[in-house]
């Protein structure tokens, strides 16, 4: 028979449940598996088949019971890793939630809006169009995948029980959000400026022409000219996420590697 004591039981269980707060954060904030659809029962269930499967590959453990205060501290420590490297990933889905809007305002679409259960607000129709090709963009590129990888990897770049953490990562993470604008920016410049010429000639047309009405055209000229370049800039929409995807992705490994004070590998 297989023997074991309860000392021996007590650590099998360490072993899988550091880990595994780590992997909730993560799954909790990270897109795709963190929204709002996703029932918590499998969110849960996720972070513990991950934490299983990768607690076998993980250094020594630090032998700290969870109720004591240093491993009150360490949980704390853990779901922070967890959290930013999740929310760097969601910036992603932001920028095109950020684009979408710009673009649903310019074209006049800032009434079709309707409630999202993903994001928990009311959110304009094009932003959501926009968010759910990026989702499949981002399965199609395996991303859920690479996500994982990454997530592996921070326990060699940041073991747990890690003395003490770098301040810069936290910096690095923060500075992170400026991609959701510049990049939001960049996505939706086109069809802005697009946008912007129609209606300056909009304003000229009625400055010449004061008896044409110009609401009654503003309009659905705007609309079908933002349509028509949506529909051309719509290719090109792949190659733009998979750069913003591998951007965010090295930007993980960067704020794991600044937080352990050690350069980027």
């Amino acid at each position: 028979m297989i023997h074991f004591t309860s000392g021996q039981l007590t650590g099998w269980v360490m072993l899988v449940f550091w880990p595994f707060v780590r992997l909730l954060a993560f799954v909790a904030t990270a897109p795709l598996f963190g929204e709002n659809m996703v029932p918590r029962r499998v969110q849960i269930g996720l972070a513990g088949l991950l934490a299983f499967v990768i607690a076998p590959t993980l250094g020594p453990i630090p032998d700290v019971p969870p109720v004591s205060i240093a491993g009150v501290w360490l949980i704390i420590q853990q779901v922070m890793i967890g959290a930013a490297l999740g929310l760097v990933m969601r910036l992603a889905f932001g920028v095109v939630q950020a684009a979408g809007e710009f673009i649903g305002m310019q074209m006049g679409l800032g009434f079709a809006s309707f409630y999202s259960a993903a994001m928990g607000t009311n959110t304009m129709v094009l932003g959501q169009i926009l968010n759910t090709i990026a989702m499949l963009l981002f399965l199609a590129f395996n991303g859920h995948l690479v996500l994982i990888d990454i997530l592996t990897r921070s326990f060699t770049l940041l073991p747990i029980g890690a003395s003490e953490f770098d301040g810069n990562g936290w910096m690095l993470a923060a500075r992170t959000g400026a991609i959701l604008f510049t990049a939001g920016v960049s996505l939706a410049l086109p069809l802005i400026a697009t946008l912007l010429t129609i209606n300056m000639a909009m304003g000229i047309l009625n400055r010449a022409s004061p008896q044409l009405s110009i609401f009654s055209i503003g309009f659905p000229m705007t609309l079908m000219t933002g349509l028509a370049v949506l529909t051309f800039l719509m290719p090109d929409l792949g190659g733009f996420m998979h750069r913003l995807f591998d951007t965010l992705f090295e930007r993980m490994l960067e704020v794991t590697a600044a937080l352990a004070g050690s350069p980027t590998t």
